[in-house]
């Protein structure tokens, strides 16, 4: 074959690339639907649903795409259009591929709040995927970035030669016209600015739509009729304080159980046993009710942000956490501050990371004292699943409020609950699950399992209390439903977003049964026990029923976070705690050498003890809470030694004061 035979054969082999480059606006009309058609089939799990949604509601398919269309257009505005084109489209199609992943894990879609908790995702991602699902996932995306760089090099060749400035005004015009039909679409009610559901908003609005909001769309926004004068008309109905004297107050426990519901409620299913006896029994002597919480199968956080600051989740952004955004940079009135002002200690319990939803920074802005996470305590029960069991709480809520002559305030979080609920993880279940597929009976009766003995440490915990001498209100309730994908009709509350709280205390109060929100259980639990104090506590006490009450709380929690803090006087009164990180305090008491090794001795060490010597990280031994050892290595005179609380990443949460080692007298000593 001669060299001209050959190169005509290779003019006529089909350059995509060129296509492109040739037919650019035809390709960017074509990407445009394809890209919008797969994110709806990923995101559903379904090649049919992503038809449905297409054909069943083609406005809101044409706005998505036209959401797309303007980020693609965007490209004119570049020289190499293929290239900017192709990297644009693979991060929506990324996007689409990210948020069915997610869903294949939990309720809730992939927002752009889910950004800030990457490193938290890492560090779960063993407890939702097998080693060899890990792997398939560490080869596939090595091939997908090794094609993205084939491609990205072969595009990069394609430079326009046009002016590319003639087409600032007709991308800007078409940035415009979005953001008029976004206005137009929502008064239409074809989309909506407010998500209830973040996972049907998902569905119903779009996820190009609903995923660019819960980028841009964080905070309160302002309200049209925020002013001084408003807020002084709130705080002036919202009554003065007042509260029982000192000797009258009890001690207040919250235990936050995670995706915690009676299995019973739950529509169909039968049990070989009653699988939350202590609970059931609760229900029927003490105060009691549905609890409408902020998500479903999963958004703990944002529940526990309901309950601390008595704030509705409602008028911040579509899948927010402001425990990564506005808490990050401000303190934020709460019922463990105001409780602080009545002379009590403030406690946080967790056994899981102390850094996960970034609690050990955020707690210090919500007024608590001490802060107790996994890292603090010696556990050595897991579920199949790995997620440390709740069993261990007792000793230390109990520890919390030994630790202080004065009253407490306890926030305890449980983790045991958590899933993922796979019927494919080896155990043996106590309680036999019937009444629901045979594909899904593994998974609830993992899940059912898991609830038992839940509530077995709430029996445990009850008994503690019940011998303690002082008087004690303990408030339990479930975060929100499990990620097992119930819906309304499965529940005989009628809604996937009402858990069970219940009120038990040694104090005699008497039985009501009443529906309450997240927002409104601490104002309601300490409207009953008399205390009437705190910004928003006081609002929801005497504005609960009134015509205006949500507007208001609206205008309150804009005023308190985002606005002028008129409630204030223009002057927060709160600051940011200096927050110990757990209760019982890390001691080195002594170090003395046996044969080759260095033993410290000391109290409260854990696993997460990390020793180090001249401020270099060595390996030790945990033997016990009062021991560690250092392994063929002897210190010598001068030798700084100190011990530091790290989470698995390597974070350090506290460290002990440096100490020096003295040969002459085998003991440590502080340096001058």
């Amino acid at each position: 074959m001669d060299k001209n035979t050959y190169n005509i054969k290779q003019n006529k082999k089909f350059d995509f690339f060129n296509f492109i480059y040739s037919h650019f606006f035809l390709y960017v009309i074509l990407s445009t639907i394809f890209i919008n058609l797969t994110i709806e089939i990923l995101g559903r799990h379904s090649f049919k649903g992503g038809l449905l949604y297409l054909f069943q509601t083609p406005m809101v398919f044409l706005y998505n795409s036209l959401i797309i269309f303007a980020s693609l257009l965007m490209t004119y505005l570049f020289r190499r259009r293929v290239l900017s084109t192709f990297i644009i489209s693979m991060v929506w199609i990324l996007l689409g591929i990210i948020n069915g992943a997610v869903l294949t894990f939990r309720v809730t879609p992939f927002t752009g709040q889910d950004f800030k908790l990457i490193k938290n995702g890492f560090s779960l991602i063993s407890k939702y995927m097998t080693p060899v699902q890990i792997v398939f996932l560490a080869i596939s995306t090595i091939v997908v970035v090794g094609i993205i760089a084939k491609i990205v090099f072969k595009s990069s060749k394609y430079v326009s030669k046009t002016n590319n400035k003639i087409m600032i005004p007709v991308v800007s015009g078409m940035l415009g016209l979005l953001i008029l039909l976004t206005k137009v679409n929502v008064q239409a009610e074809i989309i909506s600015n407010n998500f209830g559901n973040i996972a049907d908003a998902y569905k119903d609005y779009g996820v190009p739509y609903c995923f660019v909001s819960s980028v841009v769309g964080t905070g309160i926004k302002r309200p049209l009729d925020y002013s001084q004068e408003s807020m002084k008309e709130i705080m002036a109905s919202s009554g003065e304080d007042s509260y029982p004297d000192e000797s009258q107050r009890p001690n207040i426990l919250f235990l936050q159980l995670e995706s915690f519901v009676d299995p019973t409620i739950i529509r169909g299913l039968s049990f070989s046993e009653d699988p939350t006896p202590n609970f059931r029994m609760l229900k029927d002597k003490y105060s009691t009710g549905y609890l409408t919480v902020p998500s479903i199968g999963a958004g703990t956080a944002n529940t526990e942000f309901e309950i601390i600051t008595g704030m509705s989740m409602r008028y911040f952004g579509p899948g927010e956490y402001p425990y990564k955004t506005i808490l990050r940079e401000k303190v934020a009135e709460s019922t463990p501050y105001n409780l602080k002002d009545l002379g009590y200690t403030t406690h946080a319990i967790h056994n899981h990371a102390g850094g996960f939803y970034g609690r050990n920074t955020v707690f210090s802005r919500l007024g608590f004292d001490t802060f107790t996470s996994s890292e603090y305590m010696n556990i050595n029960e897991y579920t199949p699943n790995g997620w440390a069991k709740d069993s261990i709480l007792t000793e230390k809520i109990m520890n919390a409020m030994i630790s202080t002559e004065g009253q407490d305030f306890v926030q305890t979080i449980t983790v045991q609950g958590h899933g993922s609920y796979s019927g494919e993880i080896e155990y043996t279940p106590e309680i036999i699950v019937s009444g629901v597929e045979e594909e899904k009976q593994g998974s609830y009766e993992y899940y059912v399992n898991q609830m038992h003995e839940t509530d077995d440490f709430i029996g445990d915990l009850i008994e503690a209390l019940s011998d303690y001498d002082e008087d004690v209100v303990l408030v339990m309730y479930g975060d929100h439903l499990p990620s097992l994908g119930l819906k309304a009709e499965d529940m005989e509350s009628n809604s996937e977003f009402n858990t069970e709280y219940v009120i038990w205390d040694n104090m005699g109060l008497e039985k009501e049964v009443k529906d309450l929100t997240s927002f409104q259980l601490s104002a309601e639990v300490l409207n009953r026990l008399g205390i009437h104090k705190g910004t928003i506590t006081k609002f929801h006490q005497a504005r609960k029923d009134s015509f205006t009450y949500l507007a208001d709380l609206n205008k309150l929690q804009y005023d308190m976070l985002y606005g002028e803090q008129y409630v204030y006087s223009g002057r927060l009164p709160y600051k940011r705690t200096r927050i110990n990180m757990g209760v019982e305090k890390i001691r080195i008491s002594e170090i003395s050498m046996k044969n080759d090794d260095t033993y410290i001795s000391g109290e409260n060490f854990t696993k997460s003890c990390n020793l180090y010597l001249n401020d270099e990280k060595v390996d030790t031994i945990y033997v016990d809470d009062k021991t560690l050892i250092l392994e063929d290595r002897s210190l010598v005179h001068g030798d700084k030694v100190n011990i530091k609380v790290q989470s698995e990443s390597g974070y350090t949460l506290s460290a002990t004061n440096d100490f020096h080692y003295s040969e002459s007298i085998n003991e440590m000593y502080l340096p001058y």
